[in-house]
């Protein structure tokens, strides 16, 4: 665990995250799926950010794209794409459970920046 990681709550904005990556910061890069719009977290030594504006607000992306063009313009080489999913088939009945944020880091898909 680098200093800067104990800088960060739940929000951390682009300018921060370029500043902490020059200082040693390296997080786990997710980019979560929910139906079409995408939110950016980093997940570190001390808990989770998502990627937001200088208010505090959540970011939000339609493509993943802007968040490859984005992230890899500040440094960052790769991340995983997860899906805020449900759980089971309703229409056929299959029973499932939520699945832990771990488990769909794990299940995710690697994706590059550039």
């Amino acid at each position: 665990m680098t200093a800067i990681d104990n800088q960060f709550g739940d929000h951390i904005t682009l300018k921060q995250l370029s500043h902490a990556l020059h200082h040693g910061f390296s997080p786990i890069v997710e980019v979560e799926s929910q139906d079409g719009i995408y939110i950016v977290r980093l997940h570190h030594a001390n808990g989770v950010s998502e990627l937001s504006d200088a208010q505090g607000k959540t970011r939000t992306f339609t493509g993943t794209g802007e968040i490859q063009d984005l992230l890899g313009g500040i440094g960052l080489t790769h991340g995983v794409l997860t899906w805020a999913d449900q759980c089971g088939d309703e229409m056929i009945g299959v029973p499932g459970h939520a699945i832990t944020p771990d488990e769909m880091l794990a299940y995710g898909t690697r994706i590059a920046f550039r």
